[in-house]
């Protein structure tokens, strides 16, 4: 029978689930080539990172194509995996509040998509069914199954819950989401415990001598990765309920290990504390004021007066030495950088207790260290024998810009030399006649007889080579206030 024109114009598309991750759009379009109506295909990525998000669309201009590709398609092979194939519903409300949703557990390992899909499909219309599968495709033992209406996941349920599918009792129920699901009660009858947050030190052995106690244990085994290495969990199953019970409730949060040396607490004890030392750090690293030239005076209480205008405040210490004497410095940490960037521009500078205080974002000594460094490491460098110039001291700032084409030529330029301490520039004092802005010598006529002047100078404090120091207040200076 021949599709109506109109139906055959409604567009429709498909979301098609379960893709491998390197399936890309191309693959897809070949997938669904044979169907003549198909318009486009899209594999949905993440944003950032661009990687496959392992689901896609594919558009038709027809519905009925779409219903015959659904059919064909689904639970079909693409780059070696299982895909799903279903309605796609821009409105994910139906899908999220679990509406006609059934959940099945305890299903055979022979028992994949197409054949779950088989065992419910008689009971109404499915919108999809899958299968939950671990990492190397081995069935998880549980899937869902998604009817059209409620209707059909009732009728479901009421004819295969307990019903044997493939030599196994199967469960059949609604779906219920984590966070709707009730606990058992107290009555309720089990006996295999699950236990978790296990070292992967805790071997088998251990566990059967701290639960043998409680009763009879049928087995017991803790589960362990390809490599053999402990997955952090176990599970106990005991004989009897009762046991069971006794068990869980005398062991449930406690903490059990084996014994350990000294050097082995000490070392997680030291590792625990820098780990939260360093949580600490991070989450108030730009919010913890230094405050230094703090009168000796001052307390706690004063400190966090002063400052509790810019904000809320975590804490205030003033350091002391043993003795309990103020060493003049203390921290002020915020609630937030902002709080602490504004107190800096508040109180940095303002007289407290009669001294003015400097306050700045706390850093850690280490990185303190490093931007020293590195704002010192210009002026190490010319200590090292920089070639870079430098204008002897005692000429006033604006003398510099009209001279120093003329200094350059006379040779008033040197390499500078760190003096030792408690050295000063060759003992003088600064002229006593004023510099006058609008006389500028001519260095062109003299520079040889002042260039011979200074040498002499020069020799006479020791060696002269191309690193020696020229004092701040030199006879060339006095040549300049003539």
């Amino acid at each position: 029978m021949a599709v109506p024109a109109t139906v055959a114009a409604v567009p429709a598309s498909l979301y098609v689930g379960d893709l491998h991750p390197e399936v890309v759009d191309h693959h897809l379009f070949e997938a669904f080539a044979e169907f003549k109506t198909m318009d486009s295909v899209r594999v949905c990525r993440d944003r950032v990172t661009m990687k496959s998000l392992c689901y896609g669309y594919v558009n038709f201009k027809s519905q009925q194509d779409a219903i015959r590709a659904m059919k064909l398609k689904n639970n079909s092979y693409l780059n070696g995996k299982v895909i799903r194939v279903m309605w796609s519903h821009p409105d994910p409300s139906a899908r999220k509040s679990g509406r006609g949703n059934v959940f099945v557990k305890n299903l055979a390992g022979s028992i994949d998509n197409a054949g779950l899909h088989d065992l419910f499909q008689k009971y109404g219309n499915i919108l999809s069914s899958k299968v939950v599968m671990s990492g190397d495709g081995k069935s998880k033992g549980y899937g869902f199954v998604q009817f059209e209406s409620e209707e059909s996941a009732n009728n479901a349920i009421e004819k295969l819950n307990g019903s044997t599918v493939g030599d196994k009792q199967i469960y059949v129920g609604k779906f219920v989401r984590k966070g709707d699901r009730i606990l058992p009660g107290y009555d309720a009858k089990y006996t295999n415990l699950y236990i978790k947050n296990l070292d992967s030190d805790i071997t088998e052995a251990l566990l059967q001598e701290k639960f043998s106690s409680f009763g009879k244990i049928i087995s017991l085994v803790i589960s362990k990765d390809d490599n053999g290495l402990s997955k952090g969990f176990a599970f106990v199953n005991y004989e009897n309920p009762d046991d069971a019970r006794k068990a869980m409730e005398a062991m449930n949060g406690l903490k059990f290990a084996r014994a350990q040396k000294k050097a082995e607490r000490e070392q997680i004890l030291h590792r625990q504390f820098e780990e939260k030392r360093k949580e600490q750090i991070l989450k108030y690293q730009a919010s913890n004021l230094y405050v230094k030239n703090i009168d000796d005076d001052v307390t706690d209480k004063e400190l966090r007066d002063l400052f509790s205008s810019c904000g809320t405040i975590t804490s205030v210490k003033v350091m002391r030495d043993d003795k309990g004497i103020s060493k003049g410095f203390g921290f002020v940490c915020f609630s937030n950088p902002e709080e602490a960037n504004k107190a800096v521009r508040s109180f940095n500078g303002c007289m407290f207790h009669r001294k003015p205080l400097y306050i700045a974002i706390a850093q850690r000594k280490m990185d303190r260290k490093t931007q020293l460094n590195l704002h010192y490491a210009p002026q190490q460098t010319g200590l090292d024998g920089s070639s870079t110039p430098v204008i002897p001291g005692g000429f006033p700032p604006y003398f510099y810009h009209s001279v120093a084409s003329q200094m350059f030529q006379s040779g008033l330029l040197y390499q500078p030399l760190g003096l030792r301490s408690g050295w000063r520039a060759n003992d003088s004092v600064p002229p006593t006649r004023s510099f006058q802005q609008s006389q500028v010598p001519n260095f062109t006529r003299h520079h040889r007889q002042n260039r011979s002047r200074m040498n002499g100078n020069v020799n006479s404090l020791g060696k002269a080579h191309s690193g020696v120091y020229i004092p701040q207040y030199y006879q060339a200076v006095e040549y300049l206030a003539v």
